[in-house]
């Protein structure tokens, strides 16, 4: 399972996602099928999966500055997935700020 989820992809928009409409993102693996996200996250984090979007991210085109040689990064997968009302993934959870 641990090869099919890579990492939570933590952002702005994500953390408003997870607050709004209990969505949350990861970076998946380039051969994982929404079948295999969805059982990856129910068994790792023990939660109940509702919906997988997947969305496929080409690779930028990158030049070296010394060199001047241009590269391509990795093409990557991104997994959102809805959880069932009332679940929630702990990594995505900071604890709040004390305010003065």
């Amino acid at each position: 399972m641990r090869d099919i989820l890579l990492k939570p992809i933590i952002t702005e928009k994500s953390l408003r996602q997870v607050g709004e409409e209990n969505k949350y993102s990861f970076k998946v693996a380039g051969r994982a099928t929404k079948r295999q996200i969805k059982k990856a996250i129910e068994e790792l984090y023990k939660v109940k999966v509702l919906a997988v979007n997947i969305a496929n991210f080409p690779g930028k085109l990158r030049r070296s500055l010394k060199t001047r040689k241009e590269f391509k990064s990795a093409n990557w997968k991104k997994a959102v997935v809805k959880l069932a009302e009332g679940q929630k993934i702990d990594v995505f959870e900071f604890p709040a700020e004390e305010k003065k």
